[in-house]
C-alpha cells in the first residue's frame, strides 16, 4: 500500500457498500467485521463506521434494539466509532421513515444511546454525505495513527541517542511539602 492509498475495509454483510469512487486511491477489501460496516485494513480492532440510512435507524431502535445495543456495546472497546446516518436529525423528527415509531422517542433513544455508549451519531444528511463522512473519518484516524506512531519512533530515537553518549534520564524531584 503507497501513501496515496487508503485500504478501507467493507463488512461481508454490508447489503448497500458504499464505493467511494470520488476519492482517488481507496481500496475495497470485503472481509467480516466483528463490529461496524467499515473499518481500515491492519486497524478492524480500532476504528469502525456503522452505516444507516433512516429505515435502518428506526429498525435498529424498534424490532433490533437489541442486537443493536450489543454491537454499540461492543464499539466502546475501539479507539473510534460511530454511526452514520444517511439522513438528517430532522428527517426523524419529522417521522419522514416507514415504521410507526414515535419520531420523539426515536431522537430520545439515539440521545440516550449517545449518552450509554459514547458513541456519536453523525447525521450526514444522504447516502453521498454518509459515504463522505464514513471516508474522511477513518482517513483522520489513519493519519492521527500514523503521526503517533511517527512521535513514537522520534522519542524512541532520542532515548537511544542519549543511551549512546552516555546520558541517562534525569531524575523526577519530588515536591516538598512544608
Amino acid at each position: 500500500m503507497n501513501a496515496a492509498t487508503l485500504s478501507l475495509v467493507v463488512d461481508t454483510r454490508e447489503q448497500a457498500p458504499y464505493g467511494f469512487e470520488r476519492f482517488p486511491g481507496v481500496e475495497l477489501v470485503r472481509a467480516g467485521l466483528p463490529t461496524g460496516d467499515y473499518s481500515l485494513a491492519g486497524h478492524e480492532s480500532r476504528a469502525a463506521i456503522e452505516r444507516k440510512s433512516l429505515d435502518d435507524l428506526i429498525g435498529c431502535l424498534t424490532t433490533g434494539r437489541e442486537r443493536f445495543e450489543r454491537e454499540l456495546e461492543r464499539a466502546r472497546a475501539l479507539d473510534c466509532f460511530a454511526v452514520v446516518v444517511e439522513a438528517s436529525m430532522e428527517d426523524v423528527a419529522r417521522g419522514r421513515f416507514t415504521s410507526r415509531m414515535n419520531p420523539h422517542a426515536a431522537l430520545q433513544s439515539v440521545l440516550a444511546f449517545q449518552v450509554r455508549y459514547g458513541c456519536p451519531f453523525v447525521w450526514a444528511g444522504s447516502r453521498r454525505g454518509g459515504e463522505y463522512v464514513t471516508f474522511w473519518m477513518l482517513q483522520k484516524f489513519q493519519r492521527e495513527h500514523e503521526a503517533r506512531q511517527d512521535e513514537a519512533q522520534a522519542v524512541a530515537e532520542l532515548e537511544e541517542i542519549g543511551r549512546c553518549r552516555g546520558g541517562k534520564k534525569p531524575k523526577r524531584q519530588e515536591a516538598k511539602h512544608v
